[in-house]
């Protein structure tokens, strides 16, 4: 404590020592520091403006979009804003489940073609059920059917490979409702508010341009939500399709492939 006491009556002298020569500088020579104090005045609105600028696009952001939100409606941006959210929380589903859907088609047969050459048909299916995804379940089922033929083992990976086709397509209905759904609430909103606009105009008997622009405007906003949501959805909802549609390519091929190992180790 007296280390501290000491320390601050130490930088009070110093600082009461540079205030007393600042002012003896400022009685001497007042001339050269007005000169001095007048450019600092000029330079301060400059680094004022240059320190205010950060914080005015660090708020821009957070607060125009709270600020346009609430402009648009909570009842109809409400609305878009839970289409983006659910369309979003099935996006993220079905990438994980499609991800985890992804196997080496090729390992796999291979795997198969030397388990059936050394542990028969049941070694093989012990390898699929050992294996996830779709394509094990598949060669699965046509194993199961080897004793009864090749054709029967054809027919078996068509029928199931449909019925893995259905599971990895699962929620993409509801993807694509919500695209189709953001646009369509954000021009029942924009048509809800030019009425409410209209009404307003009717009310006041007068067209003022202020009172038709704000109108209009908070009308637009709807609609501009409505779009990004769709967007924003159409992006994943594509790259879902060619996802799917690449996994099934590899199905089909793996499924001509099993029934070639087959024909060879009768």
């Amino acid at each position: 404590m007296k280390k501290l006491l000491a320390l601050l009556a130490i930088l009070g002298l110093f600082t009461f020592g540079s205030f007393a020569q600042e002012d003896s500088v400022v009685s001497d020579s007042s001339a050269e520091v007005a000169e001095p104090a007048q450019a600092q005045e000029e330079v301060a609105p400059v680094a004022e403006g240059a320190k205010v600028a950060p914080v005015a696009e660090e708020q821009t952001l957070h607060q125009a979009m709270k600020q346009k939100f609430i402009e648009g409606g909570p009842g109809f941006m409400g609305i878009v804003v839970l289409c983006l959210i659910l369309g979003l929380a099935l996006v993220i589903e079905r990438i994980i489940y499609l991800n985890l859907a992804t196997v080496n088609s090729e390992k796999l047969l291979s795997q198969i073609e030397t388990a059936i050459q050394e542990d028969g048909i049941e070694g093989a299916k012990e390898i699929c059920r050992n294996t996830r995804g779709p394509l094990a379940s598949i060669f699965y089922q046509g194993l199961s059917r080897s004793d009864e033929g090749l054709e029967m083992v054809e027919k078996s990976v068509i029928s199931y490979g449909g019925v893995q086709m259905g599971l990895l397509e699962k929620n993409l209905p509801w993807i694509a409702l919500f695209i189709a759904l953001a646009p369509m609430l954000g021009f029942l909103g924009t048509v809800v508010g030019m009425i409410q606009a209209f009404d307003a105009i009717a009310i006041a008997g007068d067209i003022s341009p202020t009172l038709v622009a704000d109108g209009i405007k908070v009308a637009l906003i709807t609609t501009v939500g409505g779009l990004i949501v769709a967007m924003i959805l159409q992006v994943f909802y594509n790259y879902l399709l060619s996802k799917i549609d690449s996994i099934v390519n590899n199905m089909e091929d793996a499924s001509i492939t099993l029934i070639d190992i087959l024909a060879r180790n009768k």
